[in-house]
C-alpha cells in the first residue's frame, strides 16, 4: 500500500471527485488499481487567506514503483492486529460491570470469540435513558440510577460523540470500523477529528446491544453491582441488586471487567472497602464556557474562504506561572451545555452536540488541574469528595432547584455577580441563575481560569468576550481515582480487570473502547 498525502482541495466536491482528481494528476489508470480509498480529510486554516481541505489517499496498485518518486507519496507499513489463541474455558460467563464504551467493546470482543458475557448496568437501555434524560432537562426530576452519567452507552452518549484520542493503538481502527458496522457514517474512518453526535450514538448503541444479544450475550439493565465474593483471593461471585424488585442475586464467575465509569462513587467506596488497591490521581475542574458559534467560525476560518466549512472547533492550553494548567476540553461546536448531575442536590455540567452541530452556541469545558496534594487527606477517595463539594455548592448557588449558576466572563473577571446577559444566551436547561462563580470556587481554580481565558483570547480572538457565558460546575472530566492493575490488566484480586475511564485508564469514548478490548483480550488470553 502507498499513501498520497498533502492533497490540497479548494472547493466543496465529493470524495469520488477528489479521488478522480488525484488519479488524473498522478496519471494512475483505473485498471491498475486494486484498492483506493480516502484515509484522511482535514481543514487547514492556519493561513486565513489559504483555507483549504487537506486529503490523503491510500492506494494498492499492480505497479507502484512509478509513484514512489513523488515527494508526497510514501509506503504504508502494514498494520498488524494482535492475534491470540483462545485458551480459557468458555463454560463460565465473564461478568462486565457497566455498559459504557469500555464495557460494550469488552462484550463485543467476547461474543466475537465465542463467549457469552453478562453485562450489568444500573441504568436503562439507551432508548429509555434518552427519555429519562429529557425529563430531567425539562423538569429537573433526577433519576440517580439512569441519567447523563449512568446508563447504556455511558457518559459519552450525551456528549459530542468525539472519537479522537491521544493514544496510539491498532485497536483504534477496529473501534472506528465497528462503529461504522453498527451504523455510524463512514466518514469517521478518515476525518481527522471524527465525531458521531448524540443522535447517531443512540441508534448505534442499540444496534451493538442487539448484536451482542444475538451472539449469546446477556444484558441486565436497572441492575446495580453492590458487592462481590472471593475465594483464595480470586473473584468467585458478584452480588447484584435488581432496582425494580429490590432483590439481591448472586452470579458465579471467575472474571469481572470493572468498567464502572468515572462517576460511580458508591462503587468506588465499596471496592475500596473490599480491599481493591486504589490511588488518587490528578483530575480537573472548571466551567463550561459558551460563545456564538458564528464568532468561533470567524476566528478560526477568517472571512475570505468560500468553502462550506463545518462548525469550527478549538483546543487551547495555558500554563500559569503558579504551576497550574488551564485547558479546554470536550469542545462541542454548535452544541448545548447539558445538565449532567447523577446525585441529588448537585449541579454537574457537560457539553453535547448533535451530528449536524448546527446550534447557535459553541461550548467547551475550561478546566484547571487538581492534584492529590490539594486535599487534606491521604485517602484515595479524597478527590471524589472534592468534586462533590463543588457540585453541592453550585446547586445552592443556582437556587437549589437544578438551575445552574451562570456568569458573564467580564463579571467573573471582576468578581461581581452578573446582573444581565449580553449577546450570548445560556443553553443550559432546565434553567439558570445569574451568579458569581467566584463564591464557590477554590481561589487557585478561579484565578487560573481568569489567566487562562485571557491568554486563550490571544490565540483565538473573542474567547475573552465580556458576554461569554460561564456555567458551573464541570467536575467529571476524568476519574479522580485509579484502580491499580498489573501488566496483565488484573487488579490485586485475581479475575477483576479494572477497565476504562472510571478505573483511570482512559479519557473519552475511543480510549475507553480500546481499553475494553484490551481487557477482554487479556482475559481470553489468560492461561489459567
Amino acid at each position: 500500500m502507498i499513501k498520497i498525502s498533502n492533497i490540497k482541495i479548494y472547493e466543496d466536491i465529493s470524495d469520488d471527485k477528489v479521488i478522480n482528481l488525484v488519479l488524473n494528476k498522478y496519471k494512475i489508470k483505473k485498471e491498475n488499481i486494486i484498492v483506493c480509498n480516502i484515509s484522511k480529510k482535514s481543514i487547514d486554516a492556519r493561513k486565513k487567506d489559504d483555507v483549504h481541505y487537506s486529503y490523503s489517499i491510500d492506494l494498492k496498485l499492480k505497479n507502484e514503483n512509478n509513484l514512489l518518486k513523488f515527494k508526497n507519496v510514501s509506503i504504508i507499513k502494514d498494520l498488524k492486529f494482535p492475534k491470540f489463541d483462545i485458551k480459557k474455558d468458555k463454560k463460565i460467563n465473564p461478568v462486565i460491570i457497566g455498559a459504557g464504551p469500555a464495557g460494550l467493546f469488552a462484550a463485543l470482543t467476547y461474543v466475537q470469540n465465542g463467549y457469552k458475557p453478562i453485562i450489568i448496568e444500573q441504568g436503562q437501555t439507551v432508548e429509555e435513558r434518552k427519555k429519562t434524560v429529557d425529563t430531567f432537562i425539562n423538569t429537573g426530576k433526577l433519576n440517580t440510577y439512569s441519567n447523563v452519567q449512568f446508563g447504556e452507552g455511558g457518559a459519552g452518549t450525551f456528549s459530542d460523540g468525539k472519537l479522537t484520542s491521544g493514544i496510539s493503538s491498532p485497536y483504534c481502527k477496529k473501534v472506528l470500523q465497528e462503529f461504522v458496522n453498527f451504523g455510524a457514517p463512514e466518514q469517521i474512518l478518515y476525518l481527522t477529528k471524527p465525531h458521531i453526535g448524540t443522535d447517531n450514538l443512540i441508534k448505534i448503541i442499540k444496534n451493538m446491544r442487539e448484536f451482542i444479544i444475538s451472539k449469546g450475550g446477556k444484558f441486565m439493565f436497572n441492575t446495580k453491582f453492590v458487592d462481590f465474593e472471593t475465594l483464595n483471593n480470586k473473584i468467585s461471585k458478584v452480588h447484584i441488586l435488581n432496582l425494580e424488585s429490590n432483590s439481591i442475586e448472586k452470579i458465579e464467575t471467575d472474571t469481572v471487567i470493572l468498567a464502572i465509569g468515572h462517576s460511580s462513587r458508591d462503587t468506588f467506596e465499596k471496592i475500596y472497602e473490599k480491599g481493591l488497591l486504589m490511588e488518587p490521581k490528578n483530575f480537573s475542574v472548571g466551567v463550561r464556557i459558551e460563545h456564538l458559534q458564528s464568532e468561533i467560525n470567524k476566528s478560526q476560518y477568517g472571512t475570505i474562504t468560500k468553502l462550506q466549512l463545518p462548525a469550527a472547533d478549538y483546543k487551547l492550553a495555558y500554563h500559569s506561572p503558579s504551576g497550574r494548567s488551564c485547558y479546554t476540553f470536550c469542545m462541542c461546536p454548535g452544541g448545548v451545555v447539558m445538565a449532567s448531575a447523577s446525585e441529588k442536590n448537585t449541579i454537574v455540567t457537560n457539553g453535547m452536540s448533535y451530528f449536524a452541530r448546527d446550534g447557535i452556541n459553541a461550548n467547551s469545558a475550561v478546566l484547571v488541574n487538581v492534584m492529590p496534594s490539594d486535599f487534606n487527606s491521604t485517602s484515595p477517595l479524597a478527590g471524589i469528595y472534592f468534586q462533590k463539594d463543588l457540585e453541592e455548592k453550585a446547586f445552592k448557588l443556582g437556587g437549589s432547584n437544578y438551575y445552574a449558576p451562570v456568569q458573564r466572563f467580564e463579571d467573573f473577571s471582576n468578581n461581581k455577580k452578573s446582573e444581565f446577559l449580553g449577546k450570548i444566551k445560556p443553553s443550559y436547561k432546565p434553567g439558570f441563575t445569574l451568579s458569581n462563580l467566584n463564591d464557590i470556587m477554590p481561589k487557585f481554580v478561579s484565578e487560573t481560569l481568569k489567566e487562562g481565558i485571557i491568554y486563550f483570547d490571544t490565540k483565538l480572538k473573542g474567547f475573552a468576550n465580556p458576554d461569554a457565558i460561564m456555567t458551573g460546575m464541570e467536575t467529571r472530566s476524568s476519574s479522580p481515582v485509579k484502580i491499580i492493575r498489573n501488566e496483565n490488566f488484573l487488579s490485586n484480586i485475581d479475575g477483576i480487570y479494572p477497565c476504562g475511564e472510571g478505573a483511570g485508564y482512559a479519557g473519552g469514548i475511543m480510549s475507553a473502547a480500546v481499553d475494553g478490548i484490551k481487557c477482554a483480550v487479556a482475559n481470553i488470553s489468560k492461561k489459567s
